[in-house]
């Protein structure tokens, strides 16, 4: 029987909360699918560093590296000052193990849960590829005469050909592929945004940031016409980007940006399609270990109370099965979901599902 060894981060907050249910629903569809998942539990986050000093031990990364994936739970703590957890953990975790993808899909799974008027599932399906070891979140410029009337606060966006390059390349085979690779199997047609031409949206800001959009631009239609004819390439700013998103969210397929626009954007996404409660991301290296994890924080104001939505979690396990090439699974944790939110819940925020955390998973586990 196949077997994956898993890293597993619970973190801050109500991530062990979450975590618990997503390991719950992949547990079953292990069960199902005839594969076993090994999970090792790690207690990198604010608790640990406020014990010992230290984030994230340099020895940590060299095991991270062991696994095939990692399923994160939320870093974030109120006794710790903001910034710390996130770049000693995080980013670290992203830069260092080289996972310069973000992928987030974007799909509404109920228009009752959407806060668009009129949308439905098959108007918002489509995913955003945001590089991930680049831009601004490198950490390069300064400060010059800190704290005196005269300070100076520099921070630069740093965007290498190579590494807007593979995070092109990327976005198109995601795109040339995707719908191959979708989940839906199984709903009524009318249901799937099925039967469109492959399409990668990039998403910038050429008419002001015209050094480093020049290179996105550029690198986006050479790679494109040489390689990836049968892709349609389209082009947006940023600021109509968030526009369309609102107003025509089934207008875009895949979408591909730098990791400032694509962290901004994706918070968009995860409210047009129901909100923090349903939305998970992968950090991928397509040649090493990637890391899943709910896009939302460690709200730490809910934590024990058991009122948290599990979903996205168990949606970045989904997610992690199909990196993994466990697609059948990956397909059962999603149609378990669906039919959860379909037909169970109440809403999707905090406190509002109807059901308990440890429930919404339960109902998940079951109907895989």
């Amino acid at each position: 029987m196949k077997s994956y060894d898993i890293a597993v981060i619970p973190g801050d907050g109500t991530g062990p909360e979450v975590i618990r249910e997503a390991i719950k629903a992949l547990e079953a569809a292990a069960a199902k699918h005839e594969f076993r998942l090994q999970f090792t539990h790690y207690d990198f986050g604010g608790d640990r560093f406020l014990r010992t000093g230290e984030a994230l031990p340099d020895s940590a990364l060299e095991e991270l590296r062991r696994f095939p994936a990692i399923l994160l739970g939320a870093i974030g703590h109120p006794e710790v000052k903001p910034g710390i957890l996130e770049k000693g953990i995080l980013l670290r975790i992203r830069f260092e193990l080289e996972q310069y993808i973000n992928l987030r899909p974007v799909k509404l799974y109920d228009e009752r849960f959407c806060p668009l008027k009129g949308k439905k599932p098959e108007d918002i399906d489509f995913v955003v590829v945001r590089e991930n070891n680049e831009g601004l979140y490198t950490g390069a410029g300064g400060l010059v005469f800190k704290g005196t009337p005269h300070e100076v606060a520099i921070q630069e966006s740093v965007n290498t050909r190579r590494g807007v390059e593979r995070c092109l390349r990327f976005a198109f085979d995601y795109a040339r592929n995707r719908r191959a690779r979708s989940p839906w199997k199984g709903l009524k047609p009318e249901e799937v945004a099925a039967g469109k031409k492959a399409q990668l949206t990039l998403c910038g800001k050429t008419n002001v940031l015209t050094y480093a959009f020049d290179l996105w631009e550029r690198a986006f239609h050479e790679i494109g016409e040489a390689d990836y004819p049968e892709v349609k390439r389209d082009y947006a700013h940023v600021d109509a980007t968030t526009m369309w998103f609102v107003k025509n969210p089934e207008w875009f397929d895949v979408i591909v940006t730098d990791n400032m626009f694509g962290d901004i954007i994706t918070d968009l996404g995860a409210m047009i399609q129901g909100g923090m409660g349903i939305a998970a991301g992968g950090n991928i290296n397509p040649q090493g270990t990637s890391m899943f994890e709910p896009i939302g924080g460690s709200a730490p104001k809910y934590t024990g109370k058991g009122v948290i939505n599990p979903l996205a979690a168990i949606c970045a396990g989904q997610m992690m099965l199909e990196y993994l090439g466990e697609k059948e699974a990956a397909a059962a944790i999603e149609r378990a979901v669906i039919g959860v939110v379909r037909n169970k819940l109440k809403d999707l925020a905090a406190g509002r599902m109807g059901y308990s955390t440890s429930e919404v998973g339960d109902l998940v586990a079951e109907a895989i």
